[in-house]
């Protein structure tokens, strides 16, 4: 099979940790470099890259998860782009298999299948899934595809709406081409959702993102339906946040048309749910509403550029 060079960029923030366990994985995939980005941390990030061989970038101070990963693609110049957290652990054809995907070249992304883990030693890993792509609904609802299913299914490669951003192939002219800016990832995201912005600006743009599998990884999730309800009010305003400005910035006219009864009543459901269940939510729309206008401007920004007449495929997601 013919390759492609690729640049595995992860991300740590004091968790060096992570990287002792996941990195050697990263590391020992063929035809692939492996460049850590220190996102100013405090503990052995920089002796675990080392002593492992990686590349390693270090920024003075402590950036977003955005704008971090947005250093490490401008840092790097590898043909595909493996965005990959430290808190996964990859198969040892992980790259090859979603590289493959990329000699289609209407292809942007390539997906891997994610399985649930505790911890990421062998022990750990659990026989479900964690993610097996992602997709957004025609409510505009963004979820993970096949999250808590049987590991055993999932298992037909298929076209998807995009990747989750634990474990993600770019093409690197396609995320040159989505970027706005200079910015690949949103950094007024800061880190919820700023995967599936990207995925759907790529879909606008006319970009093809495919699941793939065969190349399996295994994560521990921060953040999921499984884990939603422990985590912090702040970071969960921020993902509701941030879902209102994904939709300001890539809804096309048309799209709204087609599914606005569907897009009003769940966002009708989501009002009462904040005011009914998670008051904390509420202020989710006030800061969607300081950011509007720099969403606008990306939308206008955008917009020049989108495929001619292209439906964004939502709700697709590959069979069980």
């Amino acid at each position: 099979m013919s390759t492609m060079r690729t640049t595995i960029i992860m991300l740590s923030v004091d968790e060096a940790d992570l990287l002792e366990q996941s990195l050697p994985a990263a590391m020992g995939q063929p035809d692939a470099e492996v460049v850590v980005v220190d996102n100013a941390s405090t503990d052995t990030t920089q002796t675990v890259a080392e002593a492992h061989g990686a590349g390693y970038m270090r920024l003075r101070d402590r950036q977003t998860y955005c704008a971090a990963i947005n250093a490490g693609v401008a840092a790097t110049d590898g043909p595909a782009v493996l965005l990959l957290n430290a808190d996964c652990v990859i198969g040892p054809d992980f790259v090859e298999r979603l590289v493959g995907r990329l000699h289609d070249p209407s292809v942007g992304s390539v997906a891997p299948k994610l399985i649930r883990a505790t911890s990421l030693d062998r022990g750990g890993r659990l026989d479900v899934v964690d993610a097996a792509a992602m997709t957004i609904d025609r409510r505009r609802k963004n979820s993970l595809v096949g999250h808590n299913a049987p590991a055993t299914e999932y298992d037909t490669p298929a076209e998807v709406f995009g990747a989750d951003g634990a474990a993600v192939l770019y093409r690197r002219e396609t995320l040159e081409h989505c970027a706005i800016g200079g910015e690949v990832l949103d950094e007024d995201f800061e880190l919820w959702a700023a995967d599936v912005d990207l995925a759907w600006r790529a879909q606008l743009l006319g970009w093809r993102s495919i699941y793939e599998p065969a190349a399996v990884g295994w994560h521990v999730r921060y953040y999921s339906p499984s884990t939603r309800s422990k985590l912090d009010p702040v970071h969960r305003r921020l993902q509701f946040r941030n879902r209102l400005l994904m939709i300001a910035k890539n809804e096309t006219a048309g799209s709204l048309a087609r599914d606005f009864h569907r897009i009003a009543f769940y966002e009708l459901l989501a009002l009462g749910h904040c005011v009914l269940r998670e008051p904390a939510l509420l202020g989710g729309y006030r800061d969607a509403l300081r950011l509007l206008p720099a969403a606008r401007r990306r939308r206008a920004l955008l917009a020049p550029r989108r495929a001619v007449d292209r439906r964004v495929p939502f709700g697709i997601r590959p069979p069980r």
